[in-house]
């Protein structure tokens, strides 16, 4: 393990994630810490010059329809459904004073 995690760190970590960690809870966080720095270090080792970066593993496409504007401005036909118009524009009661 080339990693090995401080006390200081576990400690600021936990103030950042607002977690109360006992001491076997911390000793436990920094073997996992350092496996996972571990890890990093494995894949920093593979040869990826020739891999183009991506965001997601899998091709991802808009599987959303084009926003087009289908019934146009009608207003006298959505005002006839208002109680109340005026001057073109929905009427409603005064909420504020």
């Amino acid at each position: 393990m080339a990693n090995v995690i401080s006390d200081e760190t576990i400690e600021y970590v936990g103030i950042l994630a607002k977690l109360e960690l006992s001491p076997k809870e911390k000793e436990a966080a920094k073997k996992d810490m350092g496996r996972m720095l571990d890890y990093i270090d494995k894949l920093n080792e593979l040869d990826t010059s020739g891999v183009e970066p991506m965001s997601h593993v899998f091709p991802v496409h808009n599987v959303f329809r084009e926003d087009v504007v289908t019934n146009g401005d009608d207003r006298e036909q959505m005002l006839a459904n208002a109680p109340e118009a005026k001057d073109g524009q929905y009427q409603v009661p005064r909420t504020v004073e």
